[in-house]
């Protein structure tokens, strides 16, 4: 632990105490970067979870995001009687976050806004986050880009901003650092503000449309990042369930029973029909019948698309882990054991195949396909801030627990997508979900036809994209 340097921490406690009755009049001073900060932070961190805010000042960030369970610890005083007041229905506690201890308590969400440049040791702090942390916590953490320090220090000297004194100055990069040292792994970052004063009609369209885009957004005021905590989860073995969505796949059911690798401590194996006409339905029931030591199910699709025999295969699915598997066998389900794996070993939450690594078959993919593929991989890498080469792989992987809240969640982005990808993707985004992407070997389809039709996808992708900008990234 680096020594602290305690008067130097009495200083900025009194400096701090100090600010307090003024600190409400310094917020509605700049109540745009605070709204901007809120509306983010309300994006992150869903309704209703339980959340612990380090450094939280007078309690106006966690107060709104209405958790079940809020919880602020604070080493001003002062700053806490107004917090006390203000929410009543919170727990404040006075303490200094860089000597905290755990009380015996876990929380969804542990939230840094705009503290880690008070702190001498940042590193021992984020060890002592570590036993209010389960495997799902999410650690997010604000702060300002040290490019704009001139800029900040102007500000104070005009009284335009809170006076702050003696910050440190980090980069993406040195947290990181911090994180990955006390065992925690960056799940995704991101920038925001440009322009941090209400200026009528052009600031918002700027912050909005302009500060998001490559390049500009390293020039913005606010960097976030969301953080999960590692080696918390136990090395039990899962269960699974392999959900095949088929429609006229007739040829590839016993083929698929029979490529299934045995792995984890149970396989459930839920076959989606959806109104065939080549006999998938008769074919399907023959090898549930001709092989009873499986646990082999079948549904019959209700509505159309791929996306609706997905959720209708995981509304009925028993496994810890869930898995897509397409019925054209394109990819190869000896590869499924790679994707549990991922899973089983906190790799990763949302495991998504990849089929641009490895040379591809011939006929695998058209030539078309692969360009909108790659389009689409560099638009949704930077749409969603975590990387995906392959966007349209319909091989996915994730905790049932996962997708339920997915599913709970799903009226932010609403019933736009047929295939199901990028219901599944969005969602696992929008849950702050670790990304990782299994390459595959993508092989020639050798029964029946795609159902894809390439120009009327890509279009409805398209539009899928910027609907994703508009829900994700300008907001």
């Amino acid at each position: 632990m680096v020594e602290i340097n305690k008067e130097k921490k009495e200083e900025i406690r009194k400096r701090f105490d100090a600010l307090a009755p003024r600190r409400q009049r310094w917020i509605k001073r700049n109540r745009y970067y605070y709204e901007d900060q809120e509306r983010y932070f309300k994006f992150l961190v869903p309704e209703g979870q339980s959340v612990l805010e380090l450094g939280c000042g007078t309690g106006n960030l966690v107060g709104a995001l209405k958790p079940s369970r809020g919880v602020g610890v604070d080493f001003s005083g002062e700053m806490l009687k107004i917090a006390k007041e203000r929410y009543p229905g919170l727990e404040f506690r006075e303490g200094d976050i860089e000597e905290l201890e755990s009380w015996g308590e876990t929380f969804d969400f542990i939230i840094l806004a705009d503290v880690i440049g008070h702190l001498q040791d940042i590193e021992e702090v984020f060890r002592r986050v570590r036993p209010f942390c389960k495997a799902e916590t999410r650690i997010v953490i604000s702060y300002y880009n040290f490019l704009w320090e001139p800029v900040l220090r102007i500000g104070e000297s005009l009284k335009l901003k809170m006076p702050q004194q003696h910050q440190n100055w980090l980069s993406s990069e040195d947290i990181c650092n911090l994180l990955s040292l006390t065992r925690f792994e960056m799940v995704k970052t991101e920038c925001r503000l440009l322009v941090p004063k209400k200026i009528p009609l052009f600031g918002g369209l700027i912050n909005r449309f302009v500060a998001p885009l490559p390049g500009i957004r390293r020039l913005c005021l606010c960097r976030y990042i969301v953080a999960r905590p590692l080696e918390m989860r136990g090395g039990r073995e899962l269960s699974s369930t392999i959900l095949i969505p088929c429609r006229n796949e007739k040829g590839n059911i016993q083929a698929a029973i029979e490529r299934i690798p045995e792995f984890g401590s149970h396989q459930e194996i839920i076959f989606v029909e959806g109104d065939s006409t080549d006999g998938t339905r008769q074919e399907i029931e023959r090898v549930i019948s001709a092989y009873p030591e499986k646990d082999i199910k079948m549904f019959v699709q209700e509505g159309t698309g791929k996306g609706d025999a997905v959720r209708k295969g995981f509304s009925e699915a028993k496994g810890d882990i869930l898995m897509i598997l397409d019925a054209d066998l394109t990819m190869p389900p000896e590869d499924l054991p790679k994707f549990y794996r991922a899973l089983a070993g906190d790799l990763g939450e949302f495991i998504n195949g990849c089929r641009l690594v490895y040379p591809m078959e011939e006929q695998a993919m058209r030539f078309l396909n692969l360009i909108g593929n790659k389009f689409f991989s560099f638009m949704f890498t930077w749409l969603l801030n975590q990387r995906f080469k392959d966007t349209l792989c319909g091989t996915k992987a994730l905790f049932r627990k996962d997708y339920e809240k997915i599913q709970a969640n799903r009226h932010y982005f609403g019933d736009f997508d047929p295939f199901g990808d990028f219901d599944l993707i969005f969602g696992a985004i929008k849950q702050n979900l670790k990304v990782v992407e299994i390459p595959i070997r993508y092989r020639e389809r050798t029964y029946g036809s795609t159902n894809i039709d390439r120009f009327r996808h890509g279009w409805l992708l398209l539009r899928m994209t910027l609907f994703a900008f508009r829900k994700i990234k300008a907001i």
